[in-house]
């Protein structure tokens, strides 16, 4: 009995661990499919919330089509109103350029040329052309007014029912309108210059649109034709002017020019006189030595021959310096056409190409380097022609584009290599001519050398100062 119990008891523990085992196993499958569910049932619970957020969100759309229409009316309206922005940008960069070009218009700025540099319109023969011309011109602007075309009123007013009055204030009108303007033109025409007669012209006409503006309400026009001839005065003052100088310069070259002719020509006259008194020396003393030809004889005798033979050939010399003289004067057209630099004052590969027709060239050279530039000139050929001005014109044409001052031809400076310089002369002189190519600059290359060793002990000096008296004494 006892053992068949524990046998039942054995059977029954063995089942029921069986049993918990079996059970176990299912909670851990049940725990597990239990955690996917809550897993998906989080992430509905996620979507569902999207949707409620979302369904939220679009409570107040009554339908996507009309969302979408009104989205697209929101977007038309800042497209208008960008461009409409866009549209008072560029106006008002419009009237800034026009008010800035105003401005610019009223300014004195020596600078001021980028309006353009002026083209002549009439470029009469002399500064009397001219003269007779704006005398023409002014007559024309007379008989306008005088004749009634001056300036104009389109419209017959009457003044308490009186035509004659409403003539009398139409009259008065034209002439205050005139009047106004004619006072601008002649304020602009009597200070017209170089840097202004671009923006001069433009405030004329500025003048004219805004006083027939004012007049726009009597119906009261200055015309066309009168302004015309008020910008026709403004050239010709400016160009006589200019015309003027031209002369000057003209007048002042030639004034030049005949300066050093005359400079030229005493020296050609001196050097012919030297050459004749000497010339008559040496025939006096070679004479007095023919004389004694007789009286000597052995080795005094040889001593004789041989000074008589010296003093042949310093005749011989002296009669060719007073022809060379005498020919130099009467060649009006031979001399030397020289080539300089400076290059402390104008910089490198700056040349002048000029002429001169002194018996020593070397003379021209000094005298352009004296008071002038700060340095004297370094020569680097000097070239002798009996067509000086031939050569000099042949050279100044070949680097015509290459001159330093663009306005007056008569400055003769270029901005070329030497290399250049003999090449030409090479191609077309067909003489073979010496050039010097090293630049000396002598007192430059000195100045520089000073400027420097100033510089380096007034460096020293702050150093030291700086050593006696430090910034802090920590």
């Amino acid at each position: 009995m006892t053992l068949g119990l524990i046998i039942t008891i054995l059977a029954l523990g063995i089942v029921l661990f069986v049993v918990l085992n079996q059970c176990k196993k299912t909670k851990t499958k049940l725990n597990s499919e239990i955690e996917n569910k809550n897993s998906e049932i989080s992430i509905k619970i996620d979507e569902n919330n999207k949707l409620n957020s979302d369904l939220e969100r679009f409570s107040r759309i009554v339908s996507i089509e009309s969302e979408i229409e009104s989205k697209n009316k929101e977007l038309s309206e800042i497209q208008a109103n960008a461009t409409e922005l866009n549209d008072k940008f560029v106006n008002g960069k419009s009237i800034f350029k026009e008010l800035e070009k105003d401005i610019k218009l009223y300014q004195n700025d020596l600078e001021f040329v980028e309006l353009g540099i002026y083209e002549p319109i009439f470029d009469l023969e002399s500064s009397e052309k001219y003269k007779e011309r704006i005398t023409q011109i002014v007559t024309r602007q007379k008989q306008l007014i005088k004749g009634g075309n001056a300036c104009v009123c389109n419209t017959e007013w009457t003044v308490g029912n009186s035509r004659k009055q409403g003539e009398i204030m139409t009259r008065r009108y034209i002439n205050l309108t005139l009047r106004a303007f004619n006072g601008e033109c002649d304020s602009l025409i009597s200070k017209v210059r170089w840097n202004n007669i671009k923006r001069f012209e433009e405030r004329i006409s500025k003048a004219f649109t805004a006083i027939n503006k004012l007049g726009k309400s009597n119906n009261t026009f200055i015309t066309d034709k009168y302004l015309k001839l008020k910008l026709d005065e403004l050239h010709l003052v400016y160009e006589l002017a200019h015309k003027r100088y031209q002369e000057k310069e003209e007048a002042r070259e030639i004034r030049a020019e005949q300066r050093e002719e005359e400079r030229a020509q005493r020296e050609f006259e001196k050097a012919r006189k030297d050459a004749e008194i000497e010339e008559k020396r040496f025939q006096k003393a070679l004479e007095l030595a023919k004389k004694d030809l007789g009286l000597v004889s052995g080795e005094k005798l040889d001593e004789l021959n041989s000074q008589i033979a010296q003093l042949e050939q310093n005749l011989k010399d002296a009669h060719e310096a007073k022809e060379r003289a005498i020919s130099r004067a009467q060649e009006t057209k031979s001399g030397h056409v020289y080539i300089i630099s400076n290059l402390g004052s104008f910089g490198e590969d700056v040349y002048k190409i000029g002429m001169t027709r002194r018996l020593e060239p070397m003379d021209r050279v000094k005298e352009l380097g004296d008071a002038s530039v700060p340095f004297t000139f370094d020569l680097h050929a000097m070239i002798f022609s009996e067509n000086a001005p031939e050569l000099e014109n042949l050279l100044h044409k070949e680097f015509d584009d290459r001159r330093i001052n663009k306005v007056n031809n008569r400055k003769e400076y270029f901005k070329v290599s030497l290399d250049e310089i003999e090449q030409v002369i090479i191609d077309k002189y067909e003489k073979e001519v010496d050039f010097i190519k090293v630049i000396e600059a002598q007192q430059f290359r000195e100045t520089k050398s000073i400027i420097k060793q100033l510089q380096e002990a007034k460096d020293e000096r702050a150093e030291k100062e700086i050593e006696k008296y430090p910034d802090s004494l920590f």
